[in-house]
């Protein structure tokens, strides 16, 4: 016995999750780790455990709370979460998703609420890693969903936030993947520890309620795999276009080239959303042929040869809304259109599409954008002030800072980023 407990169930998060901490998180740094916390059992005990290992670490623990205002005992919840955080020695945000919601698809609306608002405030205090408190059984009852036809993500352990932008350089680590809910919470009962138990997790009404009801298999199907092998393959130009030999999308498995092809065009369109099934299956199997390819997916446009896939914003996405003028405020970083973040050290700045004023740019920068593929020129980012326009995309400009982010995005979404950025 340790303290009273069985030395078996004592040692059960610690061994489940303490490696994966050590391996995917940094020590010593001033940056916080967060973690997700709604009071519930598996969250609950992810905090305990995060707290450990953070003291051990040298690290400061964040601890962020949704109410997503759909339940009268919501801000109860967020109130029992904010001493948890104290008990804990870790600092807390209470966030809420406000407005009006949806009549349907109301479980997707709250996940996609939830993850902007947790990657906000984790950005805003400086944290590159948000625990999360998913287990096997989460997993199980997400595969018996899609089963069902619902469009729930399987986990992974290590992703980037599906927050776009707002998730920009955030990582999502779910170190429990390995453990069942029963287990969890015997081990939270054998150290005196209650938690929250949401209704909705009994609600008929709710897939996962009746997936969670029925039983799902405690061993859920393989994740699917993200396609490093592609990505290492790309290359990039000042446009945010990707390119890669026609080649390694042939040589790849099917489901290996469809995923690789549906994320490239996600992070080329600057969009936030995985294209469809049925529309990546036609376009992989076009690509897997021999004919040349010239389409549109998710905002991006993908043309081929022989030789070469080249993967790139489609300019005419702006008649559908894309490509807006933005304001430049000093000194904040703005990201346009999804694929570039700007900076500018002066007021009066805005940025657009650079398409009908390349003639004005200088001659230098003039120089650069002709030598990108004609298609991907107006698609870029064109910003505006007193002096006229300037292309920070293809060459520096004094008092703008222009950070592309398609290759960032892409090489964490096919899993190269292995480990908490810094």
């Amino acid at each position: 016995m340790r303290g009273g407990l069985d030395v078996g169930l004592a040692d059960l998060l610690d061994d489940a999750v303490r490696p994966i901490l050590d391996r995917r998180l940094l020590t010593d740094v001033d940056a916080p780790v967060a973690v997700a916390l709604s009071g519930g059992g598996d969250s609950l005990a992810l905090a305990l455990v995060a707290a450990a290992w953070a003291r051990d670490a040298g690290r400061r623990l964040l601890i962020l709370t949704v109410d997503h205002r759909l339940r009268p005992q919501s801000a109860a919840w967020t109130v029992r979460c904010a001493e948890t955080a104290e008990r804990l020695g870790a600092g807390f945000q209470a966030l809420a998703w406000t407005g009006a919601k949806p009549a349907s698809g109301l479980a997707a609306a709250a996940r996609e609420a939830r993850h902007r608002l947790l990657a906000g405030a984790a950005r805003q205090a400086g944290a590159r890693v948000i625990l999360m408190g998913h287990t096997a059984s989460d997993a199980a009852e997400a595969a018996a969903m899609r089963a069902e036809g619902a469009t729930t993500p399987a986990p992974r352990e290590w992703a980037p936030s599906p927050a776009w932008p707002e998730g920009r350089g955030l990582f999502l680590l779910r170190p429990m993947l390995a453990l069942q809910r029963d287990e969890i919470r015997a081990w939270l009962r054998e150290r005196r520890e209650s938690w929250i138990d949401d209704p909705a997790n009994d609600d008929p009404a709710s897939a996962r309620a009746r997936a969670r009801a029925a039983g799902a298999p405690p061993v859920p199907g393989p994740a699917e795999t993200p396609p490093a092998s592609l990505a290492e393959r790309c290359g990039f130009d000042a446009a945010g276009g990707i390119e890669l030999p026609r080649s390694a999308l042939r040589d790849a498995p099917a489901a290996e080239a469809r995923t690789f092809v549906g994320v490239a065009a996600v992070c080329a369109g600057g969009g936030d959303r995985r294209p469809a099934r049925d529309a990546l299956e036609r376009l992989q199997s076009l690509l897997a042929g021999p004919a040349a390819v010239a389409t549109t997916l998710a905002g991006a446009r993908i043309e081929a040869d022989d030789g070469r896939v080249r993967i790139f914003r489609e300019p005419g996405e702006a008649k559908r809304g894309g490509l807006s003028s933005l304001h430049l405020p000093p000194g904040r970083p703005v990201v346009w259109d999804g694929r570039f973040e700007l900076v500018a050290a002066a007021p009066g700045l805005s940025v657009s599409r650079l398409e009908g004023a390349a003639r004005r740019l200088p001659r230098e920068q003039q120089a650069a954008v002709q030598r990108l593929p004609p298609k991907a020129r107006p698609a870029l980012p064109v910003v505006w002030g007193p002096a006229g326009p300037v292309c920070p995309a293809v060459a520096e400009v004094e008092g703008i800072l222009c950070r592309p982010l398609v290759s960032e995005r892409l090489q964490a979404a096919c899993g190269l980023v292995e480990r908490e950025p810094f």
